[in-house]
């Protein structure tokens, strides 16, 4: 019981902090759908991410190595590499990120755990903008509040 409430506290100062920071989320979006990028960067620039672009893989792989990111956005299908290995090579290099997967083509929960990406989440196109962003706070939410719970277990600050 004391465990479910400590989890809850966690839960909502992660929200909390998240809500308030000056920092805004750093998103990187990578699809070859260079309409559909465009439209969903603004949408999310507007509900309060910063957000960077990538055409493919290779270009988001070169992002990756230079700006730190908080969330990937990926679409599926894509030309040369797609997105499960893009998934797959971000979960690698950059372990603490989480990713998203979006496309046209559905992708239940069990289809996504099967992968083996390390993805957190499904997103189908087109989306509600609003909803998503609603998603990927809550993701980063709950990143946080594991990072603030591994920390307080080892002793740390929780922030």
């Amino acid at each position: 019981m004391r465990g479910n409430r400590v989890l809850v506290e966690r839960a909502l100062l992660a929200r909390e902090l998240l809500a308030h920071s000056d920092v805004l989320p750093r998103v990187l979006l990578v699809d070859d759908e260079a309409n559909h990028t465009r439209v969903m960067a603004i949408g999310l620039r507007v509900e309060g991410f910063e957000v960077e672009t990538a055409s493919d893989a290779e270009g988001a792989l070169r992002l990756l190595a230079t700006v730190p990111f908080d969330l990937a956005i990926v679409d599926l299908m894509m030309p040369r590499t797609n997105g499960l290995q893009l998934a797959r090579m971000v979960r690698e290099r950059h372990p603490g990120m989480c990713v998203v997967l979006t496309s046209a083509y559905h992708l239940s929960e069990p289809q996504l755990s099967r992968a083996d990406c390390g993805a957190v989440g499904f997103i189908a196109k087109p989306c509600d903008l609003t909803e998503l962003a609603r998603f990927l706070k809550a993701k980063l939410s709950a990143k946080l509040s594991c990072k603030m719970g591994a920390n307080a277990a080892l002793g740390g600050a929780a922030a």
